[in-house]
């Protein structure tokens, strides 16, 4: 079994993004389309925006999301194409499904060990 313990564990999409170099809020972005696409939902820009409007406590402003969601683009995580002529879908590329999978593996190891540890092991 390969180890995947959190310092064993460096997460890289193809094209040598990780998670880590990513912000918070381009992490969000990750999630909140793949959690449109899980819902059968268009992953449009403004589908996108108050998805996070209702995670966030403030409103998400375009100069926030559009050039987030273009840097995710141009590292490969995510694509982007026309959904009609004035709005863009986007997608998640396999290496952004990739890179959201490791992470959610990362925090189940994490989530396991702290079971471990609250059913009468010390969590280390």
């Amino acid at each position: 079994m390969t180890d995947r313990s959190p310092e064993s564990v460096h997460i890289l999409a193809d094209g040598g993004t990780r998670w880590t170099d990513l912000s918070a809020f381009q992490r969000d972005l990750l999630e909140t389309i793949r959690t449109l696409k899980l819902r059968n939902e268009t992953s449009y820009g403004l589908a996108i925006k108050e998805e996070l409007d209702e995670r966030y406590d403030e409103e998400v402003n375009h100069g926030r999301l559009y050039p987030n969601l273009n840097e995710l683009v141009d590292a490969g995580l995510v694509k982007k194409d026309a959904l009609d002529e004035r709005t863009n879908r986007y997608l998640l590329t396999a290496s952004g499904v990739a890179l959201l999978e490791d992470r959610a593996r990362t925090l189940d190891h994490l989530a396991g060990e702290a079971r471990v540890a609250t059913d009468g092991g010390a969590f280390r």
